[in-house]
């Protein structure tokens, strides 16, 4: 098993502690294994445009943690990687609700 799964696991577990970008934002790691990672989130007030709806930049981030978090398990010790293209089609507005992202 790579290194770098049994370290997301330790987080999806409450073993070890989140990303401080999770903890910033407010998602959670629900689950993880080789190639797959799902996040929940629950978004409120902070997280609004000046409409009121959830922000979109913040979809992005979540989306980005679970694309992010699925590839990362497949890595070994020393690897690395970064996001150099996102793109996300927005199909409606959201206001409140609880969020899943699987990747």
């Amino acid at each position: 098993m790579p290194k770098m799964l049994e370290r997301m696991q330790r987080i999806a577990s409450h073993e070890a502690p989140p990303p401080p970008i999770a903890e910033l934002i407010g998602f959670t790691m629900t689950s993880v294994e080789a190639g797959n990672a799902v996040y929940e989130f629950e978004p409120d007030g902070r997280h609004a445009n000046p409409m009121g709806t959830l922000h979109g930049g913040v979809l992005c981030d979540v989306a980005d943690a679970a694309m992010g978090t699925a590839y990362f398990t497949l890595l070994e010790e020393g690897e690395s990687f970064t996001t150099l293209e996102l793109k996300i089609n927005f199909l409606k507005p959201v206001w409140k609700a609880k969020l899943t992202a699987k990747a």
